[in-house]
């Protein structure tokens, strides 16, 4: 069974070598006056198929070329927001171990009943260029101030509460909510 460490097979290589070319040409080089952060909802980074192309009847349809192309867009940040992480954690630890020991995350736990959908929130990061500095929070309103609250101005809490978390880069401070 092929593994994300793996040489892929020539026709994926080429859909990875052009994608690197366009996002050269896309995105900044990562540098001493630059930080690059992004957001992305990933559709439900869950699980992996461990083959380079999924079949029509393989589940889920997502493969190693379509992580090694996340991989690809992913490293070329300092943080990266990351919505519709699942609760299986396949695909996740699969990127992680890829991009290696300068990266880490911070997650939220799963967001659990209908409204949920088994989702949680997370934050990945170069930590050759950025570390967290202390915060990490979900942003809820507490009953007692929903109490104080106009009718109406607040019928319900988010389904996925906001997850914020602080960073640090030299002398600078930042919070990045998701």
């Amino acid at each position: 069974m092929p593994t994300i460490f793996d040489q892929p097979p020539d026709a994926v290589r080429r859909d990875l070598d052009a994608l690197s070319n366009s996002l050269d040409a896309a995105i900044p080089a990562k540098a001493q006056d630059n930080l690059l952060i992004a957001t992305w909802n990933i559709r439900a980074y869950s699980s992996l198929t461990r083959k380079w192309t999924a079949g029509s009847n393989d589940s889920p349809k997502r493969d190693l070329r379509g992580l090694r192309a996340i991989i690809e867009i992913l490293k070329r940040f300092d943080v990266i927001a990351i919505q519709e992480l699942k609760g299986d954690l396949r695909a996740l630890r699969d990127t992680m171990k890829f991009l290696g020991d300068d990266w880490a995350f911070l997650m939220t736990d799963v967001t659990l009943g209908g409204k949920g959908n088994d989702e949680r929130l997370a934050f990945l990061f170069d930590r050759s260029r950025i570390k967290p500095s202390g915060l990490a929070a979900e942003l809820v309103v507490p009953p007692e101030r929903l109490n104080r609250m106009d009718a109406g101005a607040l019928s319900e809490q988010f389904a996925r509460t906001p997850y914020a978390v602080s960073f640090q880069r030299e002398q600078a401070t930042f919070i990045l909510v998701t």
